[in-house]
């Protein structure tokens, strides 16, 4: 079949390497003119890592990727340790393959590598999109294009999806994210081989950190509530001296990682109810398109990176007339793991004390199945 993925980021990539797999012929809608190394971070947990591994991107990720040591808990104040997991070698022991964190566009450069420059149209913006037994897209460039089975990877702002089901309602949070790399060789703070999270006093306060480029740079992110901020973009700037201000009563050496930011993005957070469907006829959504998620867990990318594999194996082989039936396979043995993933993500406890962190860590981080009913 002839398959169109709207939108290039990490979930459209996954997919078209797994459809082509399965034998189709697959074609990337994006509307960038090119891929820049724009974001920050991607949080790879031992799930999402072990079904990159069956896309033939596991070496480039750890060529480019870090991997890091323990998954600690500190106190804002004090800096006490409240939890310390082990990763890196421990990860892979439990899970069957290790923790990775790795910036985005080396992500996207490994999948790139996995796809035909051909079949990734760049400069192609989606205007409208006709959801009917052939699919029809039609792009700001004056292209049209036809498909057999049209897969919508277009984020939280999804065109494809507004097509399907209509106009969505997002809730805002109440909270803003803040996130920023920085050069290792500026910081003197421990602990930079680690995942940490301070936690602040109340939940929706906190800084998380962890290495990325095999530890030659520090990923930061922090949350806090600001009710006036209201735009929800990964790649927004924000105020430097405003994040610190925000957290000027952190323990010195969380002040510290804030203090080494030369920049920083920042978005608003807002929560989505898990989708009734996720497909009609030939047309289905995969990652953010289907499922967004808060930032808490970091299983945004990972859950659209299990879609990807899952749905290449529900078409792999199937003939146009038989897609409708597959898409709802793909749908069916997705649904259930990743809105207790969405919904679980909204919350900011887990991980907090030692108590049921492993059993949390371990529902996501555990195999998930990859095989369609």
């Amino acid at each position: 079949m002839k398959i169109g993925i709207n939108g290039g980021g990490i979930g459209g990539l996954a997919s078209a390497i797994a459809l082509r797999a399965g034998g189709h012929d697959v074609e990337v809608y994006e509307q960038a003119a090119d891929y820049r190394r724009v974001g920050a971070d991607i949080n790879l947990t031992p799930n999402a890592v072990r079904a990159l591994k069956s896309l033939g991107v596991f070496e480039a990720l750890v060529e480019k990727g870090a991997q890091p040591t323990h998954r600690i808990s500190r106190m804002w104040d004090t800096g006490e340790e409240t939890s310390r997991l082990e990763m890196a070698g421990e990860a892979e022991r439990k899970y069957g393959a290790p923790q990775l964190t790795i910036h985005r566009a080396d992500l996207l450069d490994a999948l790139r590598g996995r796809i035909p420059e051909s079949n990734v149209l760049l400069g192609h913006r989606v205007t409208g999109i006709e959801t009917g037994d052939t699919p029809r897209v039609r792009f700001a460039n004056g292209e049209v294009r036809s498909v057999d089975v049209l897969v919508g990877a277009d984020g939280i702002h999804s065109p494809t999806r507004t097509a399907l089901f209509g106009a969505e309602h997002p809730q805002f949070t109440g909270l803003v994210s803040y996130r920023a790399v920085v050069d290792r060789a500026k910081l003197d703070v421990p602990n930079l081989d680690a995942f940490t999270k301070w936690w602040g006093p109340t939940p929706d306060r906190q800084i998380v950190t962890f290495p990325l480029n095999r530890g030659r740079e520090t990923f930061v992110f922090a949350t806090t509530v600001q009710d006036d901020w209201r735009h929800e973009s990964w790649t927004m700037p924000g105020d430097v001296a405003e994040l610190r201000a925000v957290y000027a009563d952190f323990h010195r050496e969380a002040r510290a990682l804030l203090d080494a930011c030369d920049a920083v993005m920042k978005s608003a957070l807002y929560v989505r109810d898990p989708l009734p469907a996720w497909s009609a006829g030939n047309v289905t959504l995969v990652g953010d398109a289907c499922h967004p998620m808060t930032p808490f867990m970091a299983q945004g990318a990972c859950m659209a990176i299990e879609d990807a594999v899952v749905l290449g194996r529900a078409l792999a082989g199937v003939p146009r007339a038989e897609a409708p039936a597959a898409l709802k396979r793909y749908e069916n043995a997705r649904k259930e793991r990743t809105a207790r993933v969405q919904l679980g993500s909204r919350g900011n406890e887990w991980l907090k004390q030692g108590g049921n962190a492993d059993w949390v860590y371990g529902y996501v981080a555990s195999e998930a199945p990859l095989d369609p009913a």
